[in-house]
């Protein structure tokens, strides 16, 4: 069984998509719809940078999201390969369950890339620049990074953001206490806390603002049927019901991206193989959440041409 995964935010990079867009006018035209759809040329910052606009969260989002679903569009029309076929779940990190969404038809190509655009700006803007930080725990499971967070926290926000893998834990919240955080983390047995260069401390209680302004954007855009269920990142569990999901995605915002959990529900469910469309983030960390199961990054065109070729599309 099949589990079709969608990277997040830190997966992009200039240059992303031109191979594929070269190669094919099913991923094409998917570029030019998040154009069109965002009244601006994201395709050509994807192409040609410059990277420092690439990077701010508003047009990350949606050019991760574009990458991706121009990945599973040339699977599906070049290669016959179709997601509904295959896939028994899909799953993304953080804005990663937006473009998994897309991919299972809950939400049309536009309205994901506008949604992402203002989930980035509204993320932006929940917390003044300078604020807030974010690290990343390395030899740090889910205990360990909780103790060290209540620990460091001394009245401010420090929260776990991302529960990524057995080794990896990403907090979240005022840059004092992250801070603080970082410097202590040989006393909670951590092998290391690194800093992230990210603009706003996402995943935590912070980002109410952004929260609230997702609840609205998605009360009029609302998610609509699934072809195949998604696990979802606050629950780590198989959410099928759209009206459901809507009030995930807003808590999604604020809540914890349990990652490591979402992958072992989706494994003890019976799935032994992951195929991440459009990075390879998200591999290496399945690989030490379910060791024996398959992960398999689509980027290239002959990675879709051997994948299709593996699955007898």
């Amino acid at each position: 069984m099949h589990a079709f995964v969608f990277p997040g935010q830190g997966s992009q990079k200039v240059g992303m998509g031109t191979d594929l867009a070269a190669a094919s006018s099913a991923a094409r035209a998917v570029f030019e719809e998040v154009d069109d759809a965002l009244g601006m040329k994201l395709s050509a910052i994807m192409a040609d940078g410059p990277e420092d606009q690439l990077t701010l969260t508003e047009n990350a989002q949606p050019a991760i999201m574009a990458n991706a679903i121009a990945t599973l569009r040339v699977l599906e029309s070049e290669f016959g390969v179709k997601l509904a076929d295959h896939a028994s779940c899909v799953a993304g990190h953080s804005l990663g369950e937006y473009t998994a969404l897309c991919a299972v038809g809950a939400f049309d190509l536009a309205t994901t890339a506008r949604l992402l655009k203002l989930r980035g700006s509204a993320m932006q803007a929940a917390v003044p620049v300078g604020v807030g930080a974010m690290a990343a725990l390395l030899g740090a499971d889910i205990e360990k990074a909780t103790a060290l967070a209540e620990a460091a926290a001394d009245g401010e926000v420090c929260e776990v953001a991302n529960d990524n893998d057995p080794g990896q834990v990403v907090i979240s919240g005022h840059k004092g206490a992250i801070e603080r955080a970082a410097s202590m983390v040989k006393d909670h047995g951590i092998k290391r806390g690194i800093l992230l260069p990210v603009s706003a401390p996402f995943h935590c209680s912070l980002m109410q603002p952004a929260a609230d302004r997702m609840a609205e954007a998605l009360s009029e855009n609302a998610p609509g049927a699934m072809s195949v269920p998604l696990f979802a990142n606050v629950t780590a569990a198989k959410v099928t019901d759209p009206a459901e999901e809507q009030a995930l995605l807003v808590q999604q915002v604020t809540g914890r991206v349990r990652w490591r959990e979402s992958v072992a529900a989706m494994h003890a469910d019976g799935v032994n193989s992951f195929v991440e469309l459009g990075g390879k983030v998200l591999s290496p960390m399945i690989k030490k959440i379910a060791g024996e199961a398959q992960t398999t990054s689509l980027i290239s065109m002959e990675d879709l041409e051997g994948f299709a070729k593996d699955i007898g599309g």
